[in-house]
């Protein structure tokens, strides 16, 4: 970590400053859960993630910070970092939606149990679900290929300044938090039929 910091100092806020620290620290805490599978656990790091941009927003408000992004060899870099953002933004926008079309689909099937509309009505539910799904997971796996598209970019060697280094680290935090969520949003590669079953008697027991 010292030798972290001090390949850092020529571009950044010295070793002392609270905002170098904090981003330290929340990346290697990051880092520690990449793994997390459970939704209390990638709530926690979603948590982590945002403080760790606003980290991040703070030190690009810097004059040194500035400069440094503004050199004629950080060009280029800085342009793949960008295009980088840009690509996160649509996977979260897609986290998003899948996100509440999931939630509108169950409500969906929720409210035909309710009405006591019968087998039939809860049928043309279920594959109205399933249709759903199948949609959202098509766009999921388009989602995680971008991720991996942006990875592959971000391990690719290069000279980087200290700001730079400090800019890729993060995203490729980023795109670690974000590949969890969205297989934990899209589920099991395969879904049986039995536990397409199992959702029902699950909302009939929550009508309960």
């Amino acid at each position: 970590m010292a030798a972290s910091y001090h390949a850092r100092s020529n571009s950044l806020p010295s070793r002392q400053h609270p905002i170098v620290s904090q981003i330290d620290e929340n990346l290697n805490r990051l880092r520690a859960s990449q793994s997390a599978s459970t939704s209390s656990l990638i709530g926690h790091n979603l948590s982590g993630l945002q403080d760790l941009h606003e980290c991040v927003d703070v030190l690009l408000q810097f004059p040194l910070t500035q400069q440094a992004l503004a050199q004629e060899k950080q060009r280029e870099m800085v342009e793949e970092l960008l295009d980088g953002s840009l690509m996160l933004l649509d996977v979260c926008t897609t986290a998003k939606d899948a996100l509440s079309q999931t939630k509108e689909c169950t409500q969906e099937l929720q409210s035909i149990l309710r009405r006591r509309r019968g087998a039939e009505g809860l049928a043309n539910e279920l594959r109205k679900y399933l249709t759903s799904r199948k949609a959202m997971k098509k766009a999921i796996c388009k989602a995680l290929k971008n991720l991996k598209h942006i990875q592959n970019k971000l391990s690719t060697p290069g000279e980087n300044g200290a700001v730079i280094s400090v800019l890729r680290d993060v995203e490729a935090v980023t795109i670690s938090v974000l590949e969890s969520v969205l297989s934990f949003i899209s589920g099991p590669e395969a879904e049986p039929k039995s536990s397409r079953w199992s959702l029902v008697l699950k909302l009939m027991h929550q009508k309960k």
